[in-house]
Parts: C-alpha cells; sequence; structure tokens
C-alpha cells in the first residue's frame, strides 16, 4: 500500500471526521447577509438600498421584493458594462482581475462574467470540499498518488486591459493550488495551447508517460480525447494506457446520454462524481455515492433563490417574468422542477443562470440539473424539458440497443402545421422512421401535456438520424472545440435552418 497515498486518505478521512454539517438555512442566511454587508457601498448597493435591507426584520424577503431578477443581458446592459469602461465597485468592492468568457449554448457571441477574488476563493474551497467527499466513495489509498486529466479550455488567458480573460475552465485550472500542480495534467505548457486537435494530439503523445487516476470534463470532449488516445496508441480501450483509472469527475452538462459510449471506451467500470462548476462559481457537488445527485454548496459564497418551472413565468427568451414567485431554499419540494436563481461573490444579484433544476433529497440539500430555461420547447403546448427529452432518448438506446450522445431538435411548421423535427446522433441501422415512432410514443408516456398537444397542435414526429461527430465539428464551426462549449438541445427556426444547411453541405461534400 502506498504510503503517500495512505496520508493523503488519511487526512481526508479525518477531515470527514471533523467537520460538522452547517444548518442550511442559517447559512444561507450568513451568506446573503455577508453579500449585502461586502457589496453595500458599491454602486448597485447604493441603488438598491442594501444598508435598508440589512435592517429589515426578514432580510430574505426585503431583498426579494428590492432587487429585480435578472439575466446576463439585463445585468450586463445595465451595470457590467461600466466595468469595461474602467468603473469599480459596480456590482462588487474593487474590479474583477478576471472574465470567464461564456457562449453557453444559446449566445450568439461570448458573455464576459466576472470572476473576483473572492469567487476564486470560493471555488477553492468548494474544491477541497470535493475533494474531501472521496473519502466517501472507498477508493483505495493508492489512488491518491495518481494523476488527474483536467481536459478543459486553454490557461493562456487573453490580457485586455486591466483584466485577463479566458473560459472558467482555464482560470480555475490556471489558480490551482501548488500542492495540487504535482497531481495536474496535461500539465502546464499542454494546457495553454489554444487549438483544440492540437491540444489533443499532444496529449495522445504523452498519454504512456503518465499514470491517471482521475478525468475531469465535459463528456462530448472527454470521450472525443479519450478516442483519440485509443487511436493514436492502436489499443482496445483506455485502461490499456491508464490501467489506474478509477473516477470521472464529469460537469456541465447530464452524463446519462454519453453514457452508453462513454463505457465503451473503458475495460472495467469507474466512479462517475457529477459537479456543478458553471461560469459564474462552483454550484454542487456529488457527495456520496450512492446517489447521482449533487450537493448544492450552502455556505461558500452563493445564495440560491428558486422560481417554480411553470410555462406561465418564462418568457419566449427563455427568462422569467417578473409575476413569477420566489422560494427560499427552506421551502422548495423534491422532485418538482425549479428554475435557478444565484446571488454571488463576483457580483450577480438574484441572476437567472439559465439552468433548471430539482431535488431528489430536499434534507441533503442534493438536486439534479433537468435542462435550460432556454431548452424547453412549449411551442404548441409540449411542455417538454431537457430531462423528458433525455429519459425518452434513453428509452430508445435500451429498446434497440443503440447509442444518442447528441441530439437536438426545433419545432418547424410545415404546410402550416408543427412538426418536432430531431436530429439524433447515432450510427445504427435502425430506420428513421421507426425511431421516430418510438420517440413520439416515449414521451407520450412520459409527458402529458406532450400527449395534449400531439391530438392537437403537434400533428407529428420528424427524425434524421446523422453521425455524432458532426455535433462537434458544428460547435466548432460556431464557437469553438473543447472546454465549456456545450451542443444546444431546442433551437429556434433562424438557427436550425443554418443548422440543416451545415447538414446538408457536410452530406453533399461526403
Amino acid at each position: 500500500m502506498a504510503i503517500v497515498g495512505s496520508i493523503i486518505k488519511g487526512i481526508i478521512d479525518l477531515r470527514d471526521k471533523i467537520v460538522s454539517e452547517p444548518d442550511a438555512e442559517e447559512a444561507q442566511l450568513e451568506v446573503l447577509m455577508s453579500l449585502l454587508t461586502k457589496a453595500r457601498d458599491t454602486a448597485f448597493g447604493k441603488h438598491y438600498g442594501f444598508e435598508e435591507i440589512l435592517r429589515s426584520e426578514d432580510i430574505k424577503k426585503t431583498f426579494a421584493e428590492k432587487v429585480p431578477y435578472f439575466d446576463y443581458n439585463k445585468l450586463n446592459t445595465e451595470w457590467w458594462y461600466k466595468l469595461h469602461e474602467g468603473e469599480e465597485n459596480v456590482t462588487w468592492p474593487g474590479k474583477p482581475p478576471y472574465f470567464a468568457l461564456s457562449s453557453g449554448t444559446t449566445g450568439k457571441s461570448s458573455k464576459r462574467i466576472p470572476v473576483t477574488e473572492d469567487m476564486l476563493d470560493a471555488i477553492r474551497k468548494t474544491g477541497i470540499k470535493q475533494v474531501g467527499a472521496l473519502s466517501n466513495f472507498d477508493l483505495p489509498s493508492d489512488f491518491y498518488e495518481k494523476e488527474i486529466m483536467m481536459l478543459g479550455s486553454s490557461t493562456a488567458l487573453q490580457e485586455e486591459g486591466d483584466h485577463e480573460e479566458g473560459e472558467i475552465s482555464g482560470i480555475s485550472a490556471g489558480n490551482i493550488p501548488f500542492w495540487f500542480r504535482g497531481f495536474y495534467k496535461p500539465g502546464e505548457e499542454i494546457s495553454k495551447i489554444e487549438e483544440w486537435d492540437e491540444k489533443v494530439q499532444r496529449i495522445a503523445e504523452n498519454a504512456k508517460n503518465w499514470d491517471i487516476g482521475a478525468l475531469s470534463g465535459i463528456p462530448s470532449w472527454m470521450e472525443l480525447m479519450l478516442k483519440k488516445v485509443i487511436e493514436y496508441h492502436k489499443v482496445e480501450n483506455i485502461h490499456e494506457i491508464w490501467p489506474n483509472l478509477q473516477v470521472y469527475t464529469t460537469g456541465g452538462v447530464a452524463f446519462e446520454p454519453y453514457e452508453k459510449s462513454f463505457n465503451a471506451l473503458l475495460a472495467k467500470p469507474i466512479i462517475v462524481i457529477d459537479t456543478y462548476l458553471a461560469s459564474e462559481g462552483f454550484l454542487a457537488f456529488q457527495q456520496r455515492p450512492d446517489t447521482d445527485a449533487m450537493k448544492l454548496v450552502i455556505d461558500s459564497g452563493i445564495y440560491f433563490e428558486f422560481v417554480p418551472f411553470k410555462a406561465e413565468y418564462i418568457n419566449k427568451d427563455g427568462s422569467i417574468n417578473d409575476k413569477a414567485p420566489v422560494i427560499s431554499l427552506d421551502r422548495v419540494r423534491e422532485n418538482e422542477d425549479y428554475i435557478l436563481l444565484i446571488s454571488t461573490v463576483s457580483g450577480t444579484w438574484r441572476y437567472l443562470i439559465g439552468d433548471t433544476i430539482k431535488f431528489t433529497d430536499v434534507g441533503r440539500h442534493e438536486i439534479r440539473i433537468t435542462g435550460r430555461t432556454k431548452f424547453f420547447l412549449n411551442v404548441v403546448g409540449s411542455q417538454l424539458s431537457v430531462n423528458k427529452m433525455n429519459d425518452a432518448l434513453r428509452e430508445l438506446e435500451n429498446k434497440y440497443d443503440i447509442k444518442i450522445p447528441e441530439f437536438t431538435l426545433a419545432a418547424v411548421r410545415i404546410n402550416g402545421e408543427f412538426y418536432h423535427s430531431w436530429y439524433l446522433g447515432t450510427e445504427t441501422q435502425v430506420s428513421d422512421e421507426e425511431l421516430a415512432k418510438g420517440l413520439d410514443e416515449a414521451l407520450k408516456e412520459a409527458n402529458k401535456n406532450y400527449r395534449v398537444a400531439r391530438s392537437k397542435a403537434l400533428k407529428g414526429v420528424k427524425v434524421k438520424t446523422i453521425s455524432p461527430e458532426l455535433f462537434q465539428e458544428w460547435s466548432g464551426l460556431n464557437k469553438k472545440k473543447g472546454g465549456q462549449v456545450k451542443m444546444e438541445k431546442v433551437m429556434n427556426e433562424e438557427k436550425f435552418a443554418k443548422w440543416e444547411a451545415f447538414i446538408q453541405k457536410q452530406e453533399n461534400e461526403s
């Protein structure tokens, strides 16, 4: 048994026994009071009367009454633009040293989200909590001596005046603690490479020099990297290169769509641990093995609020209207979908991050991401969320023994009638017509609103199967490969027309 690994495991086990779980309601109130206190002298804090909110008898209620909802466009247009004009103390004290670039899945251009030193400190603290939670997964001592492959965007950030810009994975990797750097792969030199294909080629060339015990990154890009390493070394699976690989820390998107194709690259099962690290902060991580849900980080710089996920509260652009009610953490219920709002130490306030979640265990404050507000397909009353779409596709995978890691769809009008037009990324001999029928039936079973829509305004379902690689090519064409880039699941008609033209061009050239 490795001595160093035993020492590290012992420290983690001891820390897990010593650190007690805070009371959630008290912890969240303390976070909110800390946020308001620190930002009360900012332009935002003065405008919305943070001093007055802090003196109120019910701080959470008064905060919700006085400060409106913000999505990125509103917060940037009204406040954050001032940071780029040289102002300081705008929504948080001082000026942020970094901006996280996030085009997300629907934006035409990159969002620029402030990342303060306070946020970097909060991310580091949550990272330590996550490492501490590894003691719950019964990993052998020698695991703690292995290296970790963190596949993200370039750590070579762009200097823009008085700050630097890059994706949050690159910013975070560039600020990892000194004691962790010896475990971190692909290392500083390769991590700075901007070009995705070049970076993955260098990883493949060096793969045999590393003893990787854990992987971390978005599933779609991690899968492509593993395939490249396997292909380069002419082996059957990744365990022939990294025999001690035992853990994959995923995040950014649901892992279930990628599970079958990802597992096909392995020789033996590995532990999959989900995380919720967004450009706006490190929100949650999976704390224990007997669940696939993640525990909200309730005591580290993020105050959470929840809006019931109902069609009447959502505008066409995915934002929420002013009539939408808000619920605090102590009033949420299990298995109900909520739109997530956060206020953070980076100066986001009642901020619509764009994700929908549900609580699987209220007592443990464990959640699952169920979709995106902009991916809520409700053109003709079908009220389809991404989790319902994913569930239906998992049924197709099981029924036909196929893998469908990627998909996108839109509501289209043909001869005046609405159809849901799906593109499935899969290699299969099953006909598009049969898959369309199976998908339609699965959705009818899972969603009563969809079933009603299919009997009225929604005429039918169309499916076209394409190579999964085309989804990555599309992402590379419109944004860039790797990092935090995620494929949009639901497109509007304008975007879908461009997507179909892209697919047609690829088919004509092949």
